[in-house]
């Protein structure tokens, strides 16, 4: 994520509930991407479920964006 996103949420985490705990969410799929990623091999079902991970990682970034862009919106109309 790019500054000026990552500023946004970290101001905006203590007003909404709802993105800490996707940010938080985000933070853990990362840590366990990464742990699966220093891996040199994966089994399938590591394999299975480091796909999985990304996924749940992407749909919350998604929600995440979401989120940054009604605020932009909401702060651009006043």
């Amino acid at each position: 994520m790019e500054e000026t996103e990552l500023q946004l949420i970290r101001r905006l985490i203590p007003k909404n509930r709802e993105l800490k705990k996707l940010w938080d969410e985000h933070q853990d799929y990362e840590e366990k991407l990464e742990q699966l990623n220093k891996k040199r091999y994966l089994s399938t079902e590591e394999e299975m479920r480091r796909k999985e991970i990304q996924k749940l990682k992407l749909r919350g970034k998604d929600r995440i964006e979401e989120i940054l862009r009604s605020y932009r919106d909401g702060a651009d109309s006043c």
